[in-house]
């Protein structure tokens, strides 16, 4: 007997904004959205346990969602719009919507194991991917290039739930952006209406209200807008992959404890936050499970909005990100003092960032050149942050089981987030081949006592 197919597509649908809520809008991008043109999509997973049946899920599931969807995408716009590119820096990129256009939402039925799929345990990352959508493909019209920006896909589970895939080009917005957009999306399908939305009155600000010509100027001329509208294709995970993600959960007692050690290691840093000793302690342990001497980067974004002179409010829409990153000889963090090492580098680096007294935008003409007096072989990238609550995004069904940042999976690194337990605590994913993720689980458990 034949084995039934991992997925089964029930609808493919074209959710549009309310009939006249929309004008014909557009959003220019500026140097914090531009370099992201050329990077890989943002793929996000949301799993929610809660057993119905296929039913249930045709007749009340499906149109609650696209009902919901589209009542949110007439407050955010940019999500159902498309990115325009035109080959000269004469016409800056923006994105753009007309009357008509939609985000194609794809429902579908899974056969795979969701008790798996939403533990904490190594699991292949090819099982990831038929659950997230892709966007399509890019259309030469006239003058420019029309490019799809967001997607979603929500695939049902057989008596166990469902997940809800999102996909949107980089350049539409950071994790701020895409925070409220699901708060905002979470909201109105609780409720039925935008009623609640409306009354606290946090909407998203499309003004561009952060002015750098300048900086516009030199990034859109670092875009070669040319090149990229005539050979823009969009990137997509493909299989296989040879990777695998597991999740590591840590206790604000455990983080506490890499606090304490690290203020005694080295009594001169400055920065000593939770985030720089969960990322230091992941690094080091990543670099034990090679067990080689590459040089490599750590690299990492940090939201500007608040950081900014004057403060740019916290509901600005897109992109608002520094790049910021240290660099370190895996020989080094594989030694003893190889945690309290990476934790001086990456708290070093942030407090540099973030006190200068030029201001954080200094040297902003070469944050995404990423060089360095000497050449990196690997790359360690860390994406998200614990400041956002993804795991508050209640569509009625009870808060997520999971969440996965599976854009992650394009390189290699790690997602920081709050844990689904308790705001205290940090969950970290972590996204590495299948030999590296063996030697990394019992080198994680095992450094909590080296830490004595």
């Amino acid at each position: 007997m034949a084995s039934l197919p991992i997925l089964n597509v029930i609808e493919n649908s074209q959710v549009s904004p309310p009939p006249a809520t929309i004008d014909n809008r557009s959003l220019s991008l500026t140097f914090f959205d531009i370099p992201w043109l050329p990077f890989y999509p943002v793929h996000n997973l949301f799993f929610y346990e809660f057993p119905i049946t296929k039913t249930h899920f045709i007749e009340t599931i499906v149109p609650d969602l696209k009902h919901s969807l589209s009542i949110t995408l007439q407050h955010f716009f940019p999500f159902v719009g498309n990115l325009i590119l035109f080959p000269t820096p004469n016409n800056p990129p923006e994105i753009r919507y007309t009357q008509g256009d939609f985000v194609p939402v794809t429902f579908a039925e899974c056969t795979l194991d969701f008790n798996d799929l939403t533990g904490n345990h190594p699991r292949d990352c090819d099982k990831f991917y038929p659950l997230i959508p892709t966007l399509g493909h890019a259309l030469k019209v006239c003058d420019h290039v029309k490019i799809p920006i967001f997607s979603v896909q929500v695939t049902f589970f057989p008596n166990c739930g469902v997940s809800i895939g999102m996909t949107n080009h980089h350049s539409l917005g950071d994790a701020s952006t895409r925070f409220r957009f699901m708060m905002a999306w979470t909201s109105i399908a609780r409720s039925g209406t935008d009623e609640s939305f409306l009354a606290k009155g946090d909407f998203p600000l499309y003004d561009r209200v952060i002015k750098h010509p300048k900086l516009d100027e030199i990034y859109l001329n670092k875009a070669k807008l040319e090149t990229l509208s005539q050979e823009y294709k969009s990137k997509f995970l493909s299989v296989p992959s040879d990777k695998v993600r597991a999740t590591f959960v840590l206790t604000r007692t455990t983080i506490n404890r890499l606090k304490k050690y690290v203020s005694a290691q080295v009594p001169t840093l400055q920065y000593i936050s939770s985030f720089t000793v969960a990322c230091a302690y992941i690094w080091s342990c990543i670099a034990k499970s090679r067990n080689n001497n590459e040089l490599e980067v750590c690299g990492f974004v940090v939201d500007c909005r608040t950081r900014l002179v004057p403060a740019v409010p916290s509901n600005y829409f897109g992109n608002c990100l520094a790049t910021c990153g240290t660099m370190a000889k895996t020989s080094v963090l594989v030694q003893k003092d190889g945690f309290a090492t990476a934790a001086k580098l990456l708290g070093d680096c942030l407090h540099e960032k973030l006190n200068d007294k030029d201001g954080i935008l200094k040297d902003a003409a070469t944050w995404y050149d990423f060089s360095f007096k000497e050449r990196p072989t690997s790359m360690i990238t860390i994406a998200g942050t614990p400041k956002l609550n993804f795991y508050s995004a209640d569509f009625g069904w009870g808060k997520p089981k999971k969440h996965e940042a599976v854009g992650l999976d394009y390189g290699k690194g790690m997602s920081l987030s709050t844990s689904k337990e308790s705001n205290e605590d940090l969950e970290i994913g972590v996204c590495l081949s299948a030999a590296e993720m063996e030697a990394f689980v019992p080198i994680f458990n095992g450094g909590f006592e080296e830490l004595s």
